[in-house]
């Protein structure tokens, strides 16, 4: 895990005791979303990921991507996820998956 996405849970953990009604819906809801359906875990974190990418959210591409690696994501899994976050969001998708998702994928030394 990345120092950014340390710090991230961190300050998340803080909004928790500042705001805990709302942060307690907020998580629930994260872990309703993304648990086991007609859809599993994993490729709900891969959609996760590549709504991310396309929202440039840097901490959403590192969350999701760790999340969904600790689902059993492979790259290759997650580099076409990020191709269809390239198709619906363009360049500024492409720049995302560069610049924040391979690095990313390097740094977890993702097979």
């Amino acid at each position: 895990m990345s120092e950014e996405l340390k710090k991230l849970e961190s300050q998340m953990g803080q909004m928790g005791k500042e705001m805990p009604n709302i942060m307690s819906s907020f998580m629930k809801l994260d872990q309703e979303c993304v648990k086991d359906g007609v859809l599993s875990h994993k490729t709900k974190e891969l959609i996760a990921l590549a709504i991310g990418i396309t929202l440039r959210c840097k901490y959403c591409i590192q969350f999701h991507t760790a999340e969904a690696i600790k689902a059993g994501a492979s790259r290759a899994e997650i580099l076409e996820a990020a191709s269809v976050s390239v198709f619906m969001g363009g360049g500024p998708a492409v720049a995302y998956a560069s610049a924040e998702l391979l690095p990313l994928l390097d740094e977890l030394k993702v097979k």
